[in-house]
């Protein structure tokens, strides 16, 4: 294969220069490809990942100041490192001891051996459960059932999922039923739906503080845009005082009139994944064929 005469003749000239690669060097090469793995798929379980990408940013703009000759930039950049250092261990003091506690659980090992990222392949947002959510919230809006639903899409919600109750069961309008209804231990709070299963019920959301929300709203609608406004995700509410369907997103609160308005906004999630997933199908496929190319030739 094309890749492994590469390496061979890497190895060759490694010898050629007197460079020697030992069993301790392959071990070294495991071990830090390992912890680099385990620390990106940390981050992107956090809201490190949105961090990351905002230290890339300027991280690109420092290296143009650098060659431009913008030293002044450079000179505060230099001496403002330290303090940003501080700053960031700071704020991300309970992701970082989230993380420690992930390295005393039993599940780690499945975590790292992709255990997670195939369950998650094998289980998509389908068209059953957009049925049966719309379904549960038509249902409790007839009997004026408060209800507080938050769909995850790209961003995670794992450490809105810590505050709750662990379910971690199949998406059905009566378990979401069961869920809310008054008087019983998971009715207060949110729930919160991955693809197609519950993880968590009674979690606690932030509450928003945006100042152009209506008087009238209580509690559980100021959480529901409240989450909006942190995450990407999409948020259904149940009023108990009116049976009211809404849906917050992106930090816009909208009241639904009909079920064919809550089933079209949860089918636009179920489209932009599967665009997601055509659109990685095709670079995989052009990837095959490119390296199937290479080898041919």
């Amino acid at each position: 294969m094309h890749w492994l005469n590469e390496a061979l003749n890497y190895l060759n000239n490694t010898k050629m220069y007197g460079m020697r690669m030992d069993l301790k060097d392959v071990v070294e090469i495991i071990i830090i490809a390992f912890l680099v793995y385990y620390i990106l798929a940390w981050m992107k379980a956090t809201r490190a990942w949105l961090l990351l990408k905002g230290m890339i940013v300027i991280g690109v703009f420092l290296l143009l100041a650098f060659m431009t000759g913008m030293t002044t930039i450079v000179w505060l950049a230099q001496n403002v490192l330290g303090f940003a250092v501080t700053a960031l261990i700071v704020v991300m003091q309970p992701e970082l001891r989230h993380a420690l506690e992930n390295l005393g659980r039993r599940n780690f090992l499945s975590g790292v051996f992709f255990a997670d990222v195939a369950r998650r392949e094998q289980e998509l947002f389908s068209e059953k459960t957009i049925n049966e959510i719309t379904k549960a919230c038509v249902e409790m809006g007839k009997v004026k059932t408060g209800a507080l639903i938050v769909i995850e899409q790209k961003e995670s919600l794992k450490e809105y999922e810590r505050t709750g109750i662990e379910v971690d069961g199949i998406v059905t309008s009566q378990l979401l039923i069961n869920i809310f209804e008054h008087n019983t231990p998971l009715h207060d709070g949110a729930v919160i739906i991955r693809e197609n299963r519950v993880t968590s019920a009674t979690c606690y959301l932030p509450l928003s503080d945006n100042l152009g929300l209506s008087k009238e709203l209580g509690t559980r609608h100021r959480a529901g845009v409240g989450i909006s406004e942190c995450t990407d995700s999409l948020t259904i509410i149940v009023s108990e005082e009116t049976g009211r369907i809404s849906v917050a997103y992106c930090g816009e609160l909208e009241r639904l009139s009909n079920e064919e308005q809550l089933k079209n906004r949860l089918q636009a999630i179920l489209n932009s994944k599967n665009l997601e997933e055509k659109n990685s199908g095709k670079h995989k496929l052009r990837g095959r064929r490119r390296n199937e190319k290479k080898d041919i030739s």
